[in-house]
C-alpha cells in the first residue's frame, strides 16, 4: 500500500503518525511541507481529498493565523488556501493519503483508519510514553 505523510518533523503528533505508520510495517513518503511547500494547485487537492472543509485544516496555534484574521468567516477557501501557500506552517499536520482515504491525523492514533486493517500491532507507545490501543484489537483480533 502507497502511503504519503505531509509531515512537520517538529511536531510530536506527526512524529507519533509517521512511527505508527512504519509500526504496520510501511515505509511511506514523507512530504516535508515545510522545507517542499506545496503549490496551490496540490494543496486544494489535497485538502479537498480529506473531505473536510479547508478552515478545519488550518493551524491557529504557532502560526500567523490570527496576525492574518483567518478566523474571519467571510474569507472564501481560496483566500484560505492563498494564505496557507504564502505560510505552509499554517496547514494543521499531519495528513495521510492512502489507498483507503485521506486525513488530517489528530490524534495519531485515527492513521489506523486509513491503513490495512490487522496492520498494526495491538498497541503502540508514543514518545511521551502514553500507550494507544488500536480498535482492531479491541475485540480479541
Amino acid at each position: 500500500m502507497k502511503v504519503t505523510i505531509y509531515h512537520n518533523p517538529g511536531c510530536g503528533t506527526s512524529r507519533n503518525v509517521l512511527a505508527i505508520i512504519r509500526a504496520a510495517g510501511i515505509e511511506p513518503e514523507i512530504v516535508d511541507y515545510l522545507e517542499n511547500p506545496l503549490s496551490r494547485d496540490a494543496l486544494k487537492s489535497l485538502f479537498a481529498s480529506t473531505g473536510r472543509p479547508v478552515r478545519a485544516l488550518l493551524r491557529r496555534n504557532g502560526t500567523p493565523y490570527d496576525a492574518l484574521n483567518l478566523g474571519d468567516e467571510a474569507l472564501s477557501d481560496d483566500d484560505l488556501i492563498d494564505a496557507v501557500v504564502r505560510h505552509p506552517i499554517l496547514m494543521n499536520r499531519p495528513i495521510v493519503v492512502t489507498d483507503l482515504g485521506a486525513d488530517l491525523c489528530r490524534p495519531s492514533q485515527t492513521v489506523e483508519k486509513l491503513l490495512p486493517p490487522g496492520a498494526l500491532p495491538k498497541t503502540h507507545v508514543k514518545e511521551d510514553g502514553e500507550i494507544v490501543s488500536f480498535a482492531a484489537h479491541e475485540d480479541g483480533k
